[in-house]
């Protein structure tokens, strides 16, 4: 599939040291037309959901990549990707094995959903020693290397979102991973298609750079919350009642031992957690339309 026309959409607050060298990536790739569109959240202040939005509305390609700013790609990563999408129609979205800067720790071969409701990144910050070399079907695909159907994105939307702007920042990748997955679309994971990500780059500050639990380390308040209430939006968004009975004693688990745990550690956060309620009348709305 060398030659094929494919949107990039770049998120970025405009941090030289990270931009400079993704676009210098995209400029190395072999064999590929390319339509960039770089979205600044900075100075509007407007969420990552709503920038991909924004640069998604503006993208003409069949085939769309949604990249983080502190990614670099391999200079053959669009086309071994773009193989991916013709193995089947019903492909929409497509995973490369996606490394840390240090090109030998693995930070996410595809999204899985848990029992309890929460994302794995696969192999997520383990070596790698070739043990994701198999081409295979995968639950989602990471936000920060996303390579999406323009078909798939049109299928799925909700007016005029793509994304839920409602979660702004994480778990945007599982919400519309998982509402793909309900409406027939598969994603696919090709592991020559190779990217490399500063975890934590985009959200966090220096000193939170790759630490396991995002949620404790480097990011403001807001951010928090809406990593405590998105996972809930996902799951009224696109749980069915049976896998809602079949999987409630393990989300009842995770959420009291969460909570005991935030009691100790950032009780303050509890109000945030009860004003964001309010959502979730909204992703009941938007459940109803995408079942529809």
């Amino acid at each position: 599939m060398s030659n094929v026309f494919v949107s990039i959409i770049i998120v970025t607050t405009g941090r030289k040291d990270y931009l400079e060298p993704c676009l210098e990536s995209l400029k190395a790739q072999v064999n590929t037309t390319q339509e960039v569109n770089i979205i600044y959240t900075l100075p509007e202040n407007i969420s990552y959901c709503e920038a991909l939005n924004r640069g998604i509305a503006k993208s003409k390609a069949d085939y769309i990549l949604c990249l983080n700013d502190d990614v670099r790609l391999d200079k053959n990563f669009i086309n071994e990707a773009l193989v991916g999408f013709s193995i089947n129609e019903n492909i929409g979205m497509v995973s490369g094995k996606i490394l840390r800067r240090d090109g030998v720790t693995i930070d996410s071969t595809g999204l899985f959903l848990m029992p309890w409701r929460t994302v794995k990144e696969r192999g997520y910050n383990t070596l790698d020693k070739g043990q994701y070399q198999k081409e295979e079907y995968v639950f989602g695909v990471n936000g920060a290397v996303a390579f999406y159907r323009r078909k798939m994105l049109e299928d799925i939307k909700v007016g005029s979102e793509y994304f839920d702007n409602d979660f702004r920042f994480f778990y945007e990748d599982l919400d519309i991973s998982w509402r793909a997955q309900r409406h027939g679309w598969k994603a696919y994971y090709m592991p020559k298609a190779v990217a490399y990500h500063v975890r934590g780059g985009t959200a966090r500050k220096q000193k939170g750079l790759y630490k396991k639990r995002a949620f404790r380390y480097l990011i403001n308040d807001d951010l928090q919350s809406d990593l405590i209430k998105n996972r809930y939006l996902a799951m009224i968004k696109n749980e069915s009642l049976l896998g809602f009975i079949l999987h409630i004693p393990f989300i009842l688990f995770y959420d009291i031992a969460f909570y005991v745990s935030l009691l100790f550690y950032k009780p303050r956060l509890f109000k945030n957690i009860f004003l964001n309620m309010r959502y979730f009348k909204s992703a009941f709305r938007k459940r109803k339309i995408c079942s529809q």
